[in-house]
Parts: structure tokens; sequence; C-alpha cells
């Protein structure tokens, strides 16, 4: 086994944490404060050509891996959390279903604008009534002709208000008694559909998140996303990937969390030592390190299981599942050795834990894993 990057991978991990740490991170505070949203810096990200970095060069990707998109966004996410999860948003949820599934031509028209950063990616799935369940969608999509005529919400949507289009999910129709779930590629300029940002969210706070409302949204039969009545299977194809984006947003916050707090306990004095002097802060710190080095590790195999072609949905929902809990557990430590201190904002720790909650919710809850896991060991 090499656990070695790859020369590649190494000088894209360079480029995003010298870009992360000069870019990213001096103005986190301020954003998380303003809710103003990194426009500028995904703007940097697409000359950087960043944005496309999975995808084909052919589409105006970099045709990097899996585990590259992973460094990325954990480089970004220990920087600031709102523009980790934007970014592994646009790639995994916004461009990977449209690379996945698209035909050539959706790819040319719509993955493409995504790989240059004209369009943020977005993937409109989660309804007010169907989270965990997500079978349980109610937004329908009706034939007229030769267009769908689409209505219903979907909520908690990342990116929209930056996106010129995203695929969404609908009911076509029954098959045996069953919901008939396909995915379509819908612009958000089309007449009737409307991105409403109101949200108040614990966290995560210069991350666009949305409501989306459609009215009698039209679009034409070729903007079917893959088969129709696939859209099911194919949402479930897209959240493995998009649990290895939040595996590595919660390695990255975690990161950001320890190294505060290890400089804090470096430097703080109590009794006339220093905080690292006194053995319950140092075995804090040594279970800190070594539970972000796992979590590293599984979001890498889990990545590299991807990129070999092999199955990877278990490791996918181990990896996200590991690192979102022990983010949450990393960052309250963080605050616990800050101290009074670490409950003020200007010490970064505690965004960091309202930051991390996400991670344990999104793109499947920790309980939703657990039946996968539970799933894939034959329970």
């Amino acid at each position: 086994m090499n656990f070695d990057l790859t020369t590649e991978q190494k000088m894209i991990q360079k480029t995003i944490r010298d870009f992360a740490d000069e870019v990213v991170a001096p103005s986190a505070l301020e954003r998380d404060r303003t809710k103003q949203f990194p426009k500028e810096i995904f703007q940097q990200l697409g000359d950087m050509g960043m944005l496309g970095l999975p995808f084909p060069e052919e589409y105006g990707g970099a045709g990097a891996d899996t585990v590259s998109f992973a460094i990325v966004t954990e480089e970004l996410s220990r920087a600031c959390g709102s523009t980790g999860i934007t970014y592994s948003a646009h790639i995994s949820l916004g461009g990977a279903p449209i690379n996945l599934f698209g035909t050539h031509e959706q790819k040319e028209e719509y993955l493409t604008p995504i790989c240059t950063g004209e369009s943020l990616g977005a993937f409109g799935l989660t309804e007010p009534n169907a989270g965990s369940d997500a079978g349980g969608t109610m937004t329908t999509a009706v034939e007229d002709g030769e267009d769908y005529v689409i209505n219903g919400n979907k909520c908690f949507i990342t990116n929209a208000s930056y996106a010129k289009h995203l695929a969404l999910t609908a009911i076509t129709g029954k098959n045996e008694g069953k919901k008939e779930i396909t995915a379509l590629i819908v612009p958000t300029d089309a007449e009737g559909f409307s991105v409403i940002d109101n949200y108040e969210k614990l966290g995560l706070h210069s991350s666009n998140t949305t409501e989306l409302v459609l009215d009698n949204v039209r679009v034409p039969k070729e903007n079917i996303l893959g088969k129709k009545g696939y859209g099911f299977q194919q949402f479930l194809i897209t959240l493995d990937g998009g649990r290895i984006g939040i595996g590595a947003m919660g390695v990255g916050i975690a990161q950001a969390a320890y190294e505060k707090a290890l400089q804090y306990a470096k430097e703080r004095k109590q009794f006339g030592r220093s905080l690292t002097d006194f053995q319950a802060i140092q075995f804090k710190l040594a279970d800190m390190a070594m539970k972000i080095e796992l979590a590293r590790n599984m979001v890498y195999k889990a990545a590299w299981l991807k990129d070999q072609g092999r199955p990877f949905s278990k490791e996918a929902s181990m990896c996200k599942l590991y690192a979102s809990e022990v983010c949450m557990e990393i960052a309250s430590q963080a605050v616990q050795i800050h101290g009074g201190y670490g409950y003020m904002k200007e010490y970064h720790v505690e965004r960091y834990l309202r930051d991390a909650k996400l991670l344990e919710i999104g793109e499947g809850t920790s309980e939703v894993q657990r039946m996968v896991i539970a799933r894939s060991i034959g329970c």
C-alpha cells in the first residue's frame, strides 16, 4: 500500500493550501458575521481551474481524480467551512450528476459552464416533506406535448442563487404503484422558477442555502437527465460521491479546530505553566490528532476506491459518518481548551463548532449512514 500522494496531487495540495491561507482564511470571520457569499473567491478558483477539477478536459475540466477533489475540499474547509461546502456541492452535487448521466450535448451545454465558473453547481433533491426519506418526493413533472411542466418545492438547496441551471428530481408517473422519479435539468431563469434566500442558519453563514419554488415551470423532454424513471437511483449514486466531499469537509474543519487549540494551549498560561504541560490537555490534543488522521485516511480510501472504479458506497458512508462526528467532537473540545475565550467569535473555534453540525445532517444524516453501512454488512 502506498500512502504517498502523487506529484500532481501534491502540487494541487500546495496550490490550494497557499490560496486558502492567503485568500480564504483572512476574511472568513468577517464573512461569517456579514453572511457575505465568497463570490470573488470562486471567481479566482475558476481562474485557477479548480471549479472543474475532476471533470473531463473536453468540457473545460482539469481531468483530475477524486482524491484531488477531497484535498481541495479539505483545504478550503480548513480555512472556511462555508467556502468548503460551496465548493463540495458545486462539484459533487452540481457537476457530478451531469457528468455521470448526461448526454454529450447536455455536458457541453450544462457541465462546461460549471467547469469554467460561469455557473455554480446545485442539485434539487430535498423537499419540506422529503429529507432522509428522499423517496417521499412530491414535486411533479407532467408531460405536455414535447415538454414537462414542473410544480413543487425544494428546500435547503446549496448554491442555487448562483446557478444558471440545476438538476432536480420530480415524479413523472407511477410504475407498478410506485412513484416514478426522474431527474431533469432546469434553467433557474425559467418562467415560474423562484429561488428564495431567506434562511436563518446556525452556521455556514456565508454559504448560499435556498428554497426553490416551481410554478408551472416548463422544460423540454430533452432536459431529462439520464433515463426517465431512474432519478432515484441516479441521486443515490450522486450522494455516494457527495459523502466523500462532506467527509473531506469534516477533516478540514477538524484540522482547523485542532490547530487553533494546539496554538492556544502552547501560549496560554495557567498556574504558572502552559496548558500543554497538563496531561489532561495533552490527551485531548493527542486524541484530536489521532482521530483527524483516521478520518483523513478513510476519506482518501473512499476517494481512491471511486477512482479505481470499484464499489465505494460503504466506505463513502463510513468516511462521512466518522469524519462528521469526529469533527463535532474536536470542535467542541477546541472550545473547551480555549475556556471562556472559546465562546468568543474572534477566536474562531465557536464558528467551527457551528459549522460542523451540518456535516452530521447534510447528504444523509448520521442515522442514515448507519443504515447504509448496516445494509452493506448484511444486516
